[in-house]
Protein backbone atom coordinates (compact mmCIF):
# COMPACT_ATOMS: atom_id res chain seq x y z
CA UNK A 1 0.00 0.00 0.00
CA UNK A 2 1.15 3.55 -1.00
CA UNK A 3 0.01 6.92 -1.41
CA UNK A 4 0.05 6.72 -5.21
CA UNK A 5 -1.88 3.81 -5.88
CA UNK A 6 -4.49 4.64 -2.91
CA UNK A 7 -4.87 8.52 -4.42
CA UNK A 8 -5.35 6.21 -7.86
CA UNK A 9 -7.57 3.77 -6.41
CA UNK A 10 -9.83 6.82 -4.81
CA UNK A 11 -9.87 9.14 -7.38
CA UNK A 12 -13.34 8.83 -8.01
CA UNK A 13 -14.34 9.78 -4.98
CA UNK A 14 -15.39 13.69 -3.69
CA UNK A 15 -12.54 13.12 -1.20
CA UNK A 16 -10.23 16.86 -0.67
CA UNK A 17 -7.14 15.31 0.60
CA UNK A 18 -5.29 11.39 1.63
CA UNK A 19 -2.72 11.67 4.07
CA UNK A 20 -1.01 8.02 4.27
CA UNK A 21 0.96 7.05 7.30
CA UNK A 22 2.91 3.54 7.25
CA UNK A 23 3.06 3.70 10.82
CA UNK A 24 1.07 6.20 13.32
CA UNK A 25 -0.68 5.35 16.88
CA UNK A 26 -3.72 6.60 15.94
CA UNK A 27 -5.44 7.60 12.81
CA UNK A 28 -8.08 9.42 15.02
CA UNK A 29 -5.18 11.48 16.98
CA UNK A 30 -3.62 12.59 13.52
CA UNK A 31 -7.56 13.52 11.57
CA UNK A 32 -8.64 15.62 15.48
CA UNK A 33 -4.99 17.42 15.34
CA UNK A 34 -5.39 18.64 11.66
CA UNK A 35 -9.00 18.88 12.07
CA UNK A 36 -8.22 21.54 14.71
CA UNK A 37 -5.59 22.95 12.87
CA UNK A 38 -8.17 23.56 10.10
CA UNK A 39 -8.15 20.84 7.85
CA UNK A 40 -10.96 21.01 5.47
CA UNK A 41 -14.31 18.23 5.09
CA UNK A 42 -12.91 15.34 3.49
CA UNK A 43 -9.87 14.85 4.88
CA UNK A 44 -9.20 10.87 5.11
CA UNK A 45 -6.14 9.83 7.09
CA UNK A 46 -4.91 6.02 6.35
CA UNK A 47 -2.33 4.15 8.24
CA UNK A 48 -0.80 0.65 7.31
CA UNK A 49 0.15 -0.03 11.22
CA UNK A 50 -1.40 1.53 14.33
CA UNK A 51 -0.25 1.13 17.66
CA UNK A 52 -2.61 2.69 19.82
CA UNK A 53 -5.70 3.06 17.83
CA UNK A 54 -9.19 3.89 20.34
CA UNK A 55 -12.08 2.54 20.36
CA UNK A 56 -14.81 3.35 22.07
CA UNK A 57 -14.69 3.46 26.44
CA UNK A 58 -10.64 4.08 25.91
CA UNK A 59 -10.10 0.65 24.16
CA UNK A 60 -7.15 0.15 22.25
CA UNK A 61 -7.46 -1.34 18.67
CA UNK A 62 -3.97 -2.07 17.37
CA UNK A 63 -3.65 -3.18 13.62
CA UNK A 64 -0.93 -4.83 11.56
CA UNK A 65 0.86 -4.10 8.49
CA UNK A 66 -0.75 -5.36 5.39
CA UNK A 67 -3.99 -7.15 7.39
CA UNK A 68 -6.23 -4.09 8.51
CA UNK A 69 -8.06 -1.04 7.62
CA UNK A 70 -7.35 1.51 9.89
CA UNK A 71 -8.92 5.15 8.62
CA UNK A 72 -10.51 8.34 9.65
CA UNK A 73 -12.30 11.27 7.74
CA UNK A 74 -12.85 14.54 8.87
CA UNK A 75 -16.50 15.64 8.78
CA UNK A 76 -17.48 19.76 8.74
CA UNK A 77 -20.87 19.09 9.70
CA UNK A 78 -24.06 21.73 8.88
CA UNK A 79 -25.98 23.05 11.48
CA UNK A 80 -29.06 20.74 10.67
CA UNK A 81 -26.76 17.54 11.12
CA UNK A 82 -25.51 18.94 14.42
CA UNK A 83 -28.67 17.93 15.59
CA UNK A 84 -28.05 14.95 14.97
CA UNK A 85 -24.80 14.48 16.19
CA UNK A 86 -24.85 11.08 17.63
CA UNK A 87 -25.67 9.44 14.43
CA UNK A 88 -22.17 9.76 13.01
CA UNK A 89 -21.03 6.56 14.80
CA UNK A 90 -24.04 4.78 13.35
CA UNK A 91 -23.15 6.21 9.93
CA UNK A 92 -19.81 4.51 10.07
CA UNK A 93 -21.46 0.68 11.03
CA UNK A 94 -24.16 1.17 8.66
CA UNK A 95 -21.41 2.08 5.56
CA UNK A 96 -18.92 -0.90 6.48
CA UNK A 97 -22.04 -3.29 7.00
CA UNK A 98 -23.19 -2.06 3.22
CA UNK A 99 -19.66 -2.21 2.15
CA UNK A 100 -19.42 -5.89 3.72
CA UNK A 101 -23.18 -7.03 1.80
CA UNK A 102 -21.40 -5.94 -1.27
CA UNK A 103 -19.54 -8.92 -0.81
CA UNK A 104 -21.94 -11.28 0.01
CA UNK A 105 -21.33 -11.32 3.47
CA UNK A 106 -24.45 -10.49 6.33
CA UNK A 107 -23.23 -8.30 8.86
CA UNK A 108 -25.19 -6.72 12.04
CA UNK A 109 -24.48 -4.01 13.91
CA UNK A 110 -23.57 -4.20 17.81
CA UNK A 111 -25.37 -1.00 19.25
CA UNK A 112 -24.32 1.44 18.83
CA UNK A 113 -21.48 1.15 16.46
CA UNK A 114 -19.55 -1.93 16.41
CA UNK A 115 -19.84 -4.43 13.02
CA UNK A 116 -20.54 -8.30 13.83
CA UNK A 117 -19.95 -11.34 11.28
CA UNK A 118 -21.07 -14.23 12.38
CA UNK A 119 -21.64 -12.55 15.54
CA UNK A 120 -18.02 -12.02 16.13
CA UNK A 121 -16.40 -8.08 15.57
CA UNK A 122 -14.65 -7.51 12.65
CA UNK A 123 -15.27 -3.86 12.57
CA UNK A 124 -15.03 -0.47 15.35
CA UNK A 125 -16.19 2.70 14.83
CA UNK A 126 -14.95 5.87 16.84
CA UNK A 127 -16.73 8.99 16.22
CA UNK A 128 -14.83 12.44 18.44
CA UNK A 129 -16.15 15.71 17.73
CA UNK A 130 -14.10 18.57 17.02
CA UNK A 131 -14.49 21.78 19.28
CA UNK A 132 -13.76 25.60 18.30
CA UNK A 133 -14.04 27.02 21.86
CA UNK A 134 -17.65 26.66 23.06
CA UNK A 135 -18.83 25.73 19.48
CA UNK A 136 -18.73 22.26 17.24
CA UNK A 137 -16.50 22.55 14.45
CA UNK A 138 -16.11 19.17 13.08
CA UNK A 139 -16.64 15.39 13.23
CA UNK A 140 -13.58 12.80 13.11
CA UNK A 141 -14.97 9.41 11.94
CA UNK A 142 -12.47 6.57 12.64
CA UNK A 143 -13.17 3.05 11.24
CA UNK A 144 -10.85 0.02 12.07
CA UNK A 145 -11.78 -3.76 10.22
CA UNK A 146 -9.96 -6.99 10.49
CA UNK A 147 -9.26 -7.99 6.98
CA UNK A 148 -6.82 -10.84 6.95
CA UNK A 149 -6.48 -13.47 9.48
CA UNK A 150 -3.43 -11.51 11.13
CA UNK A 151 -5.27 -9.09 12.20
CA UNK A 152 -7.20 -10.68 15.05
CA UNK A 153 -5.93 -10.72 18.32
CA UNK A 154 -5.75 -14.27 20.84
CA UNK A 155 -8.18 -15.01 22.30
CA UNK A 156 -7.54 -14.23 25.65
CA UNK A 157 -6.84 -10.69 24.59
CA UNK A 158 -10.47 -10.13 23.55
CA UNK A 159 -13.52 -8.69 25.86
CA UNK A 160 -16.12 -9.71 22.82
CA UNK A 161 -15.17 -12.61 20.04
CA UNK A 162 -13.17 -11.72 16.84
CA UNK A 163 -12.97 -12.30 13.62
CA UNK A 164 -12.12 -11.02 10.04
CA UNK A 165 -13.36 -10.41 6.29
CA UNK A 166 -11.18 -12.87 4.87
CA UNK A 167 -12.27 -15.88 7.69
CA UNK A 168 -15.97 -15.27 6.69
CA UNK A 169 -15.69 -15.12 3.42
CA UNK A 170 -12.92 -17.50 2.66
CA UNK A 171 -11.15 -16.03 0.16
CA UNK A 172 -8.47 -13.34 -0.07
CA UNK A 173 -10.21 -9.28 -0.12
CA UNK A 174 -8.38 -6.35 -1.56
CA UNK A 175 -7.76 -3.62 1.49
CA UNK A 176 -7.95 -0.90 -1.40
CA UNK A 177 -11.11 -2.09 -2.65
CA UNK A 178 -12.91 -2.61 0.71
CA UNK A 179 -11.13 0.75 1.67
CA UNK A 180 -13.08 2.70 -1.19
CA UNK A 181 -16.39 0.59 -0.68
CA UNK A 182 -16.53 2.28 2.50
CA UNK A 183 -15.85 5.46 2.10
CA UNK A 184 -18.14 5.64 -0.97
CA UNK A 185 -21.07 4.10 1.00
CA UNK A 186 -20.08 6.81 3.97
CA UNK A 187 -20.61 9.52 1.50
CA UNK A 188 -23.61 8.66 0.53
CA UNK A 189 -25.36 7.76 3.39
CA UNK A 190 -24.04 10.65 4.66
CA UNK A 191 -26.38 12.76 2.66
CA UNK A 192 -29.45 11.13 4.50
CA UNK A 193 -28.16 11.03 8.03
CA UNK A 194 -31.35 13.14 9.10
CA UNK A 195 -33.57 11.10 7.24
CA UNK A 196 -36.19 8.41 9.03
CA UNK A 197 -34.82 5.81 6.20
CA UNK A 198 -31.35 6.20 7.76
CA UNK A 199 -32.42 5.19 10.90
CA UNK A 200 -34.78 2.69 9.54
CA UNK A 201 -31.98 0.72 7.04
CA UNK A 202 -29.27 0.80 10.71
CA UNK A 203 -32.13 -0.59 12.59
CA UNK A 204 -33.04 -3.54 10.45
CA UNK A 205 -29.16 -4.15 10.52
CA UNK A 206 -28.85 -4.35 14.73
CA UNK A 207 -27.95 -7.56 16.14
CA UNK A 208 -29.65 -8.56 19.40
CA UNK A 209 -32.82 -6.23 18.66
CA UNK A 210 -36.06 -7.82 20.59
CA UNK A 211 -33.90 -9.62 22.66
CA UNK A 212 -32.42 -9.65 26.03
CA UNK A 213 -29.50 -7.70 26.80
CA UNK A 214 -27.44 -6.52 29.62
CA UNK A 215 -26.35 -2.81 29.42
CA UNK A 216 -23.32 -1.87 31.76
CA UNK A 217 -23.69 2.14 32.49
CA UNK A 218 -21.09 3.64 35.00
CA UNK A 219 -23.62 3.33 37.82
CA UNK A 220 -24.00 -0.51 37.40
CA UNK A 221 -25.70 -2.50 35.01
CA UNK A 222 -29.41 -3.16 33.77
CA UNK A 223 -30.83 -5.84 32.04
CA UNK A 224 -33.43 -6.31 29.93
CA UNK A 225 -35.36 -6.47 26.30
CA UNK A 226 -33.46 -4.72 23.47
CA UNK A 227 -37.12 -3.05 22.31
CA UNK A 228 -36.20 -0.31 19.91
CA UNK A 229 -33.86 2.98 18.96
CA UNK A 230 -35.02 6.43 18.52
CA UNK A 231 -34.10 9.15 15.85
CA UNK A 232 -30.96 9.90 18.07
CA UNK A 233 -29.43 6.36 17.97
CA UNK A 234 -30.50 5.68 21.59
CA UNK A 235 -31.04 2.08 22.81
CA UNK A 236 -34.59 1.97 24.26
CA UNK A 237 -34.81 -0.85 26.80
CA UNK A 238 -37.81 -2.33 28.09
CA UNK A 239 -37.53 -3.47 31.49
CA UNK A 240 -40.47 -5.01 33.65
CA UNK A 241 -43.31 -3.18 31.25
CA UNK A 242 -41.29 0.38 31.98
CA UNK A 243 -38.94 1.54 29.10
CA UNK A 244 -35.46 3.23 29.48
CA UNK A 245 -33.43 5.41 26.95
CA UNK A 246 -29.66 4.40 26.84
CA UNK A 247 -27.29 7.00 25.30
CA UNK A 248 -24.02 5.36 23.71
CA UNK A 249 -21.40 7.70 25.97
CA UNK A 250 -19.45 5.39 28.80
CA UNK A 251 -21.90 2.38 28.19
CA UNK A 252 -21.69 -0.95 26.88
CA UNK A 253 -23.95 -3.72 25.77
CA UNK A 254 -24.06 -7.42 25.94
CA UNK A 255 -26.42 -10.46 25.17
CA UNK A 256 -28.28 -12.28 27.66
CA UNK A 257 -28.60 -16.11 27.19
CA UNK A 258 -32.19 -16.61 28.14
Amino acid sequence: MDVETIRARLSALPISEIQYLPETYSTNDDAMAWAQAGAPEGVVVIADKQLKGRGRLGRMWVTQPGTSLAFSMIFRPTLEEIEKLSLFSPLGALAVAVALEDLGLSPEIKWPNDVLLSRKKVCGVLAETVWMGSHINGVVLGIGINVATGSVPDSNMLLFPATCVESELGKPVDRLSLLESVLRHLIEWRKQIRTERFIEEWKKRLAFLGEKVTVQKPDGEITGRFQDVDEHGALVLSVEEQYHTIFAGDVKLRPLEE
